[in-house]
């Protein structure tokens, strides 16, 4: 009974807390201090990496961007805070980061124990494993007695529990709390298989000393709906932070890229004139607490969402990622923005 009082009264903290720091207004405190602080991975290829000279690149990385473009029309007024796995969540609740932009699973628990609120999903995943090609292994189910590198304190750990235990299979987990020591971990031979996102999967395998030594198998055992988020208690910054990732599919859609944003403004669409904030009586900026150009800005700064993903992941990239569930709703996928209008 003492443990379930101490849990509840945790939980109550914890959603206080966050209440507490998103008071007021999130764009206000923004606005104030000229920047949004923008929490991403420590470093996956592909998503959330810095370079040689502490320039963050990737996919989670451009997301940021696209909301310092939305508030201040500038990509530049963005700071980034890498966080592991097991303090990405305090970073948010605390205060410490505006936004919370590291492939990040939007599961129940997380929506509304932790205090979280995720919309907009920006990368629709599924867990896979990989192993070296040497073992000859074809298939998942194949993997009964095998060691497996994973990281804690996340819904991979979780799922693979789950998995062996659905499928009678047995396993020595091998856990560790930061994704580098993971990685380390797998390429020194110190765990059979590793397990995470099919995506970081793609990801981690560039990172290895031989990555032709290495196959990723053809299982996806989880849905893994990968979103940014937000604070609860701030309504306009969570529509801000939502509505950035719809305007950018939204582009893709009407065929507006950064090369064209320019002349798409003489449309004679109007729905993409409105998009654009060009349309005389549009209010799509003002009514989020940002200017009428704000989508204008995400798209001549950033990209639409096809081309941030076709530079990062997709294959313009390293990676070669294809698109899969992430195309759009007309080409095959899932991905669907509501109307700006």
């Amino acid at each position: 009974m003492k443990n379930k009082l101490l849990s509840a009264a945790l939980g109550a903290a914890v959603l206080a807390l966050g209440a507490s720091a998103a008071s007021a207004t999130t764009l206000g405190d923004v606005k104030a201090k000229g920047f949004i602080q923008c929490g991403v991975n420590t470093g996956l290829a592909g998503f959330a990496a810095p370079d040689a000279s502490g320039n963050w690149a990737g996919f989670d990385v451009d997301f940021c961007k696209a909301v310092a473009s939305a508030v201040f029309g500038d990509p530049t007024k963005v700071k980034f805070t890498p966080l592991s796995a097991a303090n990405r969540f305090p970073a948010l609740q605390s205060g410490e980061i505006d936004v919370l932009a590291r492939n990040t699973t939007w599961s129940i628990n997380r929506d509304t124990a932790l205090g979280l609120n995720f919309r907009f999903v920006n990368y629709y995943d599924g867990q896979g494993f990989m192993v070296r090609k040497s073992l000859n292994v074809k298939s998942a189910l194949e993997l009964s007695g095998a060691s497996v590198c994973v990281q804690s304190g996340t819904t991979t750990e979780l799922n693979l529990a789950d998995y062996f235990k659905a499928n009678n299979l047995q396993y020595n987990p091998v856990v560790f709390e930061k994704l580098d020591e993971v990685n380390a971990a797998y390429d020194a031979g110190r765990c059979d298989v590793y397990t995470t996102d099919q995506s970081g999967l793609y990801s981690l395998r560039l990172t290895l000393k031989n990555p032709d030594e290495h196959t990723i198998l053809p299982e996806i055992i989880s849905k893994e709906p990968l979103a940014p988020a937000v604070r609860q208690g701030d309504d306009q910054w969570f529509d801000i932070v939502s509505w950035v990732g719809y305007a950018m599919i939204n582009a893709e859609e009407f065929g507006i890229t950064q090369a064209n944003v320019d002349d798409m403004k003489n449309s004679p669409n109007p729905d993409i004139k409105r998009f654009l904030g060009v349309e005389a009586d549009t209010k799509i900026g003002t009514d989020l607490g940002l200017t009428n150009d704000w989508a204008y800005n995400i798209v001549k700064n950033v990209g639409n969402y096809g081309e941030v993903f076709e530079r990062n992941i997709g294959q313009g990239s390293p990676l070669k990622i294809a698109r899969g569930l992430n195309a759009l709703w007309n080409k095959g996928g899932i991905q669907y923005a509501p109307p700006v209008r």
